[in-house]
């Protein structure tokens, strides 16, 4: 899926990695920020791969979100064929719990760099949301709308805990 004037890339290497990857697009559509979505496979679809990460900026693109499971190459090959941020999301893993993910996308060797957020859901909103962040240096308007988020976020947050 493609939004109108996407300033946020949201990959991932299989369907399997979308019920975490949708919560990277929820808040951006919270946030009012347009995004495309792509599956994009490091081991199965390199040429797409090559494709995706070489287009990116000039496709209007200004940060890439890309999440993987197990081997977990897509963030860091991305990495390495753009000059955009690109961030990391290591999905969970049946087999390692997403341990094998995190520790694929955190481990880049100096130069390549991927800002890799945590295993699974909270990983994916929180990478939406440093998203918006980076984009939000350059739109005042982004800016008010992440800092109202921020204010409902504490508004919700109970001062005492409720009796049972």
């Amino acid at each position: 899926m493609t939004k109108r004037g996407a300033e946020v890339g949201i990959i991932m290497g299989s369907q399997s990695d979308w019920p975490t990857m949708k919560q990277a697009a929820a808040i951006l559509d919270e946030l009012g920020v347009a995004y495309e979505t792509r599956i994009v496979s490091a081991h199965r679809t390199p040429d797409r791969l090559v494709s995706y990460a070489r287009s990116a900026k000039e496709r209007g693109l200004k940060v890439i979100i890309a999440g993987a499971g197990g081997a977990a190459h897509l963030p860091g090959m991305t990495a390495s064929m753009t000059q955009l941020p690109v961030l990391g999301v290591p999905i969970q893993t049946k087999g390692l719990k997403g341990i094998d993910s995190l520790y694929s996308i955190v481990q880049m060797p100096a130069g390549i760099p991927v800002g890799t957020l945590a295993i699974g859901d909270a990983g994916a909103t929180n990478a939406g949301l440093l998203a918006a962040q980076i984009l939000a240096l350059a739109d005042p308007g982004l800016a008010a709308r992440i800092a109202a988020h921020r204010e409902k976020q504490t508004a919700a947050v109970a001062e005492n805990p409720k009796s049972e």
